[in-house]
Order: C-alpha cells, then sequence, then structure tokens
C-alpha cells in the first residue's frame, strides 16, 4: 500500500542493530566497511561510522561553541547494507531457536551465530 506525505511511517522490525559490523552493497560508498553507530526503524535507515559523510555548516551555539564546517555521518537506507559474517563475509540474517527457547541471529550461509 503506497503511503501518502501526509500518512505517519509505520517502523519496520529491522534484523540489524547497533553495533553490527556490515557492508554497503550498493551507492557511491559501494565495498565501504563500518559499524552502525544508530537504527532508525521508522525510516528503516541506519547510519554506519565513516560511511555517507558530508560536509554540513554548522552555527555556533552555547552548546557548540566553535561553529563552522564539521564531518557528519549521515543516514542510509538499510537495505543497502549486508552484516558481516566472521566466516563467510557478507550474508543474509536468519533467525533459529536455542533449546532453552531463546532466539538468536544466525547467518544464512554458514547457520554460525552472528
Amino acid at each position: 500500500m503506497a503511503r501518502g506525505p501526509h500518512q505517519a511511517h509505520v517502523a519496520v522490525k529491522m534484523k540489524l542493530r547497533k553495533g553490527d559490523t556490515v557492508e554497503v552493497r550498493s551507492g557511491k560508498e559501494r565495498g565501504e566497511r563500518g559499524t552502525i553507530m544508530r537504527v532508525l526503524p521508522k525510516a528503516n535507515k541506519v547510519i554506519v561510522e565513516g560511511v555517507n559523510v558530508v560536509k554540513r555548516h554548522q552555527r555556533q551555539t552555547q552548546a557548540r561553541i566553535k561553529g563552522g564546517i564539521i564531518d557528519k555521518d549521515m543516514p542510509m537506507s538499510a537495505s543497502a547494507v549486508s552484516i558481516i559474517c566472521k566466516k563467510d563475509g557478507p550474508t543474509r540474517i536468519g533467525h533459529d531457536f536455542r533449546a532453552d527457547g531463546t532466539k538468536i541471529r544466525v547467518c544464512k550461509k554458514c547457520g554460525g551465530e552472528l
């Protein structure tokens, strides 16, 4: 169903988490690797450290003593990144249940825990 400009965004259940190491799969930053600093489920975006960095003009405020041009990590689509498995490299995320009933994330290629 298409969303109009005035409809609220619905938060998407994301498999990626803060602290995951990911590789960018598409766009100008293809092939870059970094760690997820923040997850934005309502927008289905993630902020990856050192990837999609832009220059921003910042005004001087009481909190920020010095103004000027700063580097800022911008959000990118969660579908443009893949989690890194230690054994297989970039992969998709699956879920499995342990004997005690807890749900864990697993690598779709090797089945190892992520």
